[in-house]
């Protein structure tokens, strides 16, 4: 099996640095304001518990910034999304499905796409995955959307990457890490 996705997948992490060039980058870090305080925060780990790193999510004015730091991943492709459930144990299953409104769907052709859906990340030959994305999809409240509604949401790493179109998890595979979204 390949770990180079298609070519359509290969493109969405170069999006989300569209527009900034790296010799603006120095002048961006002296003109603004520090970056606000993470809202909240996942502590990841695998199946027997084995910390794996963490994942933040930090409010912006336009947007929810997820930024990971994880190690000790399989190499290759990993789908993740927030999970309806703030619960790892006994086993990953207890995070529930993907977070999102009654009758939403998974992937990103749906009208009413799940609020969890993030791009899929990539982990390195020495098993690190740093990344960051945007969403707008979820709030940092206890409302609907909110990542702290009644009975928590979490964060679940999946073995295969998320193909964006099949349902109900994007033929993801199985649940190798997991991590309840909190408050610092």
């Amino acid at each position: 099996m390949s770990c180079t996705p298609p070519r359509h997948l290969r493109l969405a992490p170069a999006l989300l640095f569209a527009g900034l060039s790296l010799a603006a980058a120095p002048a961006l870090a002296q003109q603004s304001a520090p970056a606000p305080a993470p809202a909240a925060q996942a502590a990841i780990a695998d199946a027997q518990g084995k910390p794996l790193g963490t994942v933040t999510f930090t409010k912006f004015p336009h947007g929810i910034l997820v930024h990971g730091q994880l190690e000790g991943l399989p190499p290759g492709w990993h789908g993740i999304h927030i999970h309806e459930n703030g619960a790892c144990t006994p086993d990953f299953k207890a995070a529930g499905g993907h977070f999102g409104a009654q009758g939403s769907k998974h992937g990103l052709e749906s009208e009413h796409m799940h609020y969890g859906e993030l791009p899929n990340i990539w982990a390195n030959e020495a098993g690190k995955a740093g990344f960051e994305a945007i969403t707008h999809m979820v709030s940092l409240t206890d409302g609907a959307d909110g990542l702290f509604k009644q009975g928590g949401t979490s964060i679940i790493i999946h073995a295969q990457p998320d193909d964006y179109l099949s349902q109900p998890a994007g033929n993801s595979g199985d649940r190798l890490a997991c991590g309840i979204i909190k408050k610092p």
